[in-house]
């Protein structure tokens, strides 16, 4: 496991879950009326930033129904990191026009990924080669490749380019995550043998230590997660704390050590409950992202303190 926390692998920062468009599968309940959080919380949250990283990724929601906000981060980080981090930014791209991509090119943005081309969202990739076309018109090379991925270092040969990707049952943005819409649209997936810590987005090796997947965290607008789906009660606020103290933190935890390891069925063996004993309820419950839930209210005065600061648990 890493010691550092100034430098991570990747940030996965959900800046505003507002949207142009209003998904039955979204896990974060991003629409026209999703939430937003200050510029000046945003700017808070830059500042508590580690030191270093490979890689941002900006996200929503959709940045571009959010961008004032998104070109005022966007300067931001170019000001305290130059040209240091590959940016990337997730959009459905049903924003996008040729002025847009190219000042958010000029403002360090160096990946596109266009994350809509599926049946879920508006246009169901309907706008596929126009975006091609645009994104040729400035230069953006198309690749399957995924910087995150592939090559240890982000700042590729091709330091600009673009991707897409969309929702389907086989993988995690399918509807499975058992979180806002999906939850409440009854679309997640009920299957309790799934193991959605071990998989990119998931928990597994948000502390480092590990070589098999890359180390990545979330920030689900101030609220800092192992994981994309997040955890019922956050790690942290990126607006009140530095990233890397709530991560060095999470390493001195238990529970969180676990989640680490890709292990949410052993979350509770520092507490006395068997990993047997978790198995028999996440079947019950269907899905591992609710036991996570379900332990996590069951024993938080056990992994929090009463401020809600993450106590130190060690193994028995």
């Amino acid at each position: 496991m890493n010691q550092d926390f100034n430098h991570i692998q990747s940030v996965y920062w959900v800046f505003t879950q507002l949207c142009n468009d209003d998904c039955d599968h979204c896990y974060n309940d991003s629409s026209p009326f999703g939430k937003r959080i200050s510029h000046d919380d945003c700017m808070a949250i830059i500042d508590n930033l580690p030191n270093k990283m490979d890689r941002l990724i900006l996200s929503g929601g959709e940045p571009l129904a959010d961008k004032k906000l998104l070109y005022a981060i966007l300067d931001k980080l170019q000001s305290r990191y130059g040209n240091e981090i590959q940016i990337m930014l997730q959009t459905n791209g049903d924003l996008l026009t040729k002025q847009k991509l190219q000042t958010l090119i000029d403002k360090g943005v160096t990946r596109f990924d266009i994350a809509s081309i599926d049946r879920y969202h508006k246009k169901a990739g309907g706008r596929l080669m126009e975006l091609a076309e645009l994104f040729e018109s400035c230069g953006v090379i198309g690749t399957e490749k995924d910087p995150l991925i592939e090559g240890g270092h982000y700042l590729t040969e091709n330091p600009l380019s673009w991707g897409y990707w969309g929702a389907s049952e086989d993988m995690w943005l399918g509807g499975n995550w058992a979180r806002g819409k999906a939850l409440k649209n009854n679309i997640w997936l009920k299957d309790p043998s799934h193991n959605f810590c071990t998989i990119l987005s998931g928990a597994r090796n948000f502390l480092g230590g590990y070589s098999d997947i890359p180390q990545e965290i979330s920030i689900q607008l101030w609220r800092i997660n192992p994981c994309c789906p997040g955890t019922h009660f956050p790690m942290g606020d990126a607006r009140k704390e530095k990233v890397a103290d709530v991560l060095k933190r999470a390493s001195q935890n238990a529970v969180f050590k676990m989640l680490n390891d890709g292990n949410p069925l052993k979350m509770g063996e520092s507490l006395g409950i068997s990993e047997e004993a978790a198995a028999e309820k996440n079947e019950e419950l269907k899905n591992i992202c609710l036991y996570c839930d379900h332990f996590m209210k069951c024993h938080k005065n056990e992994i929090f303190d009463e401020k809600g600061v993450m106590a130190t648990l060690e193994k028995v």
